[in-house]
């Protein structure tokens, strides 16, 4: 009796109910004709972008070779699925269940058990980008170019932008977190006292 009692107990936790009761919330959300858009591209977004941004971020700060050559076929991948979903931006979403096959792709693209980006990147990418690399490198240059020379005409300008942004942004700051800069000023205050007292000691 006494196990029966503690099966039953460990079987309706207060964890398993809560995953037990949010895993078909979530998939009928998902799955909902009226809430499917704002969920479906709410959950592209975070598996897309968020995810794969930290998961770059962890890879990059512990010098881990094998993640960050796994994110690097990622992003080639994304970029390239992103470069063609702007150019037929007006009319995949008119494709039933768009998004939901949007989501599912992000998803293959990253599980380590299918390895979507590295098949996708071995099979199609690669021998295109050999194929064609010499002319995008031309392309490229020239590109590249062009920006510097865009850059250097409107050096003056964008520098006018730049602190005329970190203007407003401190003004914002001072606004919404005042307490910062009455902080900054009596620790600096502090400081002085403390210099000022450590000369008087020493005279």
């Amino acid at each position: 009796m006494k196990k029966l009692h503690t099966k039953k107990s460990e079987a309706f936790s207060p964890s398993s109910l809560f995953s037990f009761l949010c895993f078909p919330v979530g998939l009928r959300l998902l799955l909902s004709p009226i809430n499917s858009n704002v969920v479906v591209r709410t959950a592209c977004c975070s598996t897309g972008i968020v995810l794969p941004v930290y998961s770059t971020f962890k890879a990059i700060e512990n010098r881990d070779y094998f993640e960050q050559n796994k994110w690097l076929l990622y992003w080639t991948a994304y970029g390239t699925f992103n470069l063609t979903e702007g150019f037929a931006d007006k009319i995949l979403p008119w494709f039933p269940l768009y998004y939901h096959m949007k989501f599912a792709f992000l998803v293959w693209l990253q599980l380590p058990s299918t390895n979507g980006a590295r098949q996708l990147y071995m099979d199609y990418l690669r021998p295109f980008l050999l194929r064609h690399q010499a002319r995008l490198d031309q392309i490229m240059g020239l590109l590249y170019g062009e920006m510097n020379k865009i850059v250097s005409a409107h050096l003056a300008e964008l520098q006018f932008v730049k602190a005329l942004f970190l203007k407003i942004l401190s003004s914002v700051r001072n606004t919404l977190l005042p307490w910062q800069g009455k902080g900054r000023r009596g620790m600096a205050g502090a400081a002085t006292n403390n210099q000022d007292s450590q000369t008087d000691d020493e005279d």
